[in-house]
């Protein structure tokens, strides 16, 4: 019986050397590729290009490449690595966050860094992150849920369509079409409608078959659709859409400012086609697959949504609590962000307790049981705080009150303090509702001890969340400081 197991745990032992020999090759395979392809592009040494290429590729396979479970992991992993690399040897850009050390000198320099930026994203972090997701071996004993390609393909083109739909008619009056940015568009309306469909559609079905094993809820799913976005406007406008157009790459932060207003296209698209993913994956999973009669909820869906909205409210009216003196010292208060138009400091700051609580509500109903600790749900809420950033103050309100929108650069700056008042907001709100969460949990215990109380929701092995929250929240707000 010993001898068996000691024979079990050699294999064992072997296997993951072979696996992890496997993945340092495709690491520095990909890296040097990417590297040179990075040198080539921003005209830098050839050597000291593949060099830097390689070593991110080696560092990014001892070091993530158990995470980078599948293709859609490996990318988010790469994403997120090549964004910290790119912050870590750009020593100038986090000081530019503070108030105290900025300085327009410092800025222009990180600008001048924002084509490396491109450049890691693009020529090292996609590909390492790719490959090794896609090719390395796994733990055999990885607990993750069957792929399907034709659920990925179906929901996530039934995702792309609906989003397209309601995107593109949005565009469609305004004759603003940011997902075809960068690209010589045919000409004509309906040409113009229609390749924006086209992309739309591709989009969608590259997000469902990247992934599906990944989104947990609508929130999450809006998570992954934000950070998707934002990938999507690298890889599309900024370089894709100019080689289709044989027109030299411009990774340049100037060209980047000009197609600001594309960029939150592409970050609004990625919320919809992540509600719309969520959806349409849902009632694939109700259509094709049974349902667990044994492991069922301690609660109806009704009083489930129903609690949901209770605990989110009251986060919500916590969180515009304690985001409320930072709006008020910011000006938000007494003015309605992205408008003309004034409040008092009173009726400033009983709207913003209502739209607090408005807002905690839905975060209730798109992020229960998505954290399984204090630390990923305030973070979780911090990229929920950034959502609405973009989706109230950048774009509807300025729309239901004044009909138009302004997506340029510098009229985003403008908006920034709301942005820190939101991550703000969004932070406290899920700190409070996982702190209410959790003590309904502990009540319903006292009662009963149904399976799935006994402990936390959990993620599995290999899912990106903390690389989604670095390179979302950190892009999020480093592109509107960086190109306004």
């Amino acid at each position: 019986m010993q001898t068996h197991l000691g024979t079990n745990m050699r294999n064992s032992s072997r296997l993951r050397m072979h696996g992890q020999l496997i993945n340092i090759m495709i690491g520095l395979s990909a890296g040097l590729a990417g590297g040179l392809a990075r040198g080539v592009v921003l005209q830098r040494p050839i050597l000291t290009s593949a060099l830097y290429g390689a070593v991110f590729g080696l560092l990014f396979a001892l070091l993530v490449a158990r995470l980078a479970s599948s293709a859609g992991t490996g990318l988010i992993w790469g994403l997120g690595s090549a964004f910290t690399i790119w912050l870590l040897f750009s020593s100038r850009v986090m000081p530019i966050f503070s108030a105290v050390s900025h300085s327009r000198a410092m800025l222009d320099d990180v600008r001048l860094r924002f084509p490396d930026l491109v450049g890691d994203l693009l020529c090292l972090g996609t590909p390492v992150g790719l490959a090794v997701g896609t090719f390395g071996i796994r733990q055999t004993n990885l607990d993750r849920p069957r792929f399907s390609w034709g659920r990925a393909v179906v929901a996530g083109g039934l995702a792309g369509i609906f989003a397209g739909l309601i995107f593109g008619y949005w565009m469609l009056v305004g004759s603003f079409f940011p997902l075809l940015a960068g690209l010589t568009q045919p000409s004509g309306r309906f040409a113009e409608a229609t390749a924006q469909f086209a992309v739309a559609i591709t989009i969608g079905a590259a997000f469902g078959v990247l992934f599906q094993r990944d989104v947990h809820s609508y929130g999450s799913c809006m998570g992954w659709g934000l950070g998707f976005g934002i990938f999507w406007w690298f890889l599309g406008p900024l370089t894709l859409f100019a080689w289709i157009s044989r027109l030299p790459l411009d990774w340049s932060a100037q060209n980047a400012n000009d197609l600001y207003g594309p960029l939150i296209g592409h970050i609004l698209y990625g919320l919809i086609l992540g509600v719309s993913y969520a959806t349409f994956d849902r009632v694939w999973l109700r259509l094709f697959f049974q349902s667990d009669p044994l492991n069922r909820k301690p609660e109806g869906p009704g009083l489930h949504f129903l609690r949901s909205l209770q605990w989110g409210a009251a986060a919500g009216l916590a969180g515009g609590l304690i985001s409320g003196p930072v709006m008020f010292a910011t000006g938000v208060l007494t003015r309605v962000a992205g408008t003309d138009t004034s409040l008092t400091s009173v009726g400033g700051l009983l709207t913003h307790l209502v739209i607090s609580t408005l807002i905690g509500m839905s975060f209730g109903l798109l992020f229960r049981d998505e954290s399984p600790n204090i630390p990923a749900g305030v973070l979780w809420g911090c990229l929920f705080g950034m959502i609405w950033w973009y989706a109230g103050p950048v774009t509807l309100l300025p729309l239901f009150l004044t009909g138009e929108i302004d997506w340029r650069a510098g009229a985003i700056s403008s908006l920034l303090p709301a942005l820190i008042g939101h991550l703000l907001y969004g932070g406290s709100t899920a700190f409070f509702f996982i702190l209410l969460e959790r003590r309904y949990i502990r009540r319903i215990r006292l009662n009963s001890r149904p399976a799935n109380l006994d402990s936390p929701p959990q993620r599995p092995l290999g899912n990106p969340a903390p690389a989604l929250w670095m390179f979302a929240i950190g892009l999020g707000m480093l592109l509107p400081i960086l190109l306004g």
